[in-house]
């Protein structure tokens, strides 16, 4: 059976890891999706041409959002007592949580963070393991670089894994 988890995914505004545009968290009980959150944060910061290339948020889809403080207040009852957190290409989002929470003197989550490009490379031979590439294969649906279709996609690699044999 597949551990309690949160999956998640950011979108930033810059280079900057601590310029949170978008979250997506999907929680994971008894190999099921129980719930998806997404919302859109206005990092108070400026948005760099390439990142709005990647993922099409601009400063105006951003403008009347609140800022990271606030939806991560909103956010952290959904990881109460998961196991760890999940992220395809985890260091990336993990970096952008904790940058995050340290421009607001918030602590970091206590659950450790694995990747689900690792569980994919444990369970399938693949020319790439890119979150496109993996969904693919496995027919997982995706709009890539949505936070929200992106943690959903990880959050289905990490239940698969796990029914294959993987483990953290």
């Amino acid at each position: 059976m597949t551990p309690s988890f949160i999956a998640l995914d950011f979108e930033t505004a810059n280079q900057y890891h601590d310029s949170a545009c978008a979250i997506g968290l999907v929680r994971v009980e008894n190999s099921q999706i129980v719930s998806k959150e997404m919302r859109l944060i206005n990092p108070n910061t400026f948005f760099a041409w390439f990142c709005i290339n990647v993922h099409g948020l601009t400063e105006e889809d951003v403008t009347d959002a609140p800022l990271f403080d606030e939806v991560w207040q909103e956010m952290t009852p959904l990881f109460q007592d998961v196991e760890f957190i999940v992220a395809h290409n985890a260091s990336f989002d993990k970096s952008v949580l904790y940058k995050s929470c340290d421009k607001y003197n918030i602590p970091h989550p206590r659950q450790n963070f694995t990747c689900s490009i690792k569980a994919a490379k444990y369970c399938w031979k693949l020319p790439s393991y890119k979150l496109n590439t993996v969904c693919e294969h496995l027919g997982i649906e995706l709009s890539h670089h949505e936070a929200l279709s992106d943690a959903t996609a990880c959050a289905e690699i990490m239940i698969r894994a796990y029914k294959n044999g993987y483990r953290i």
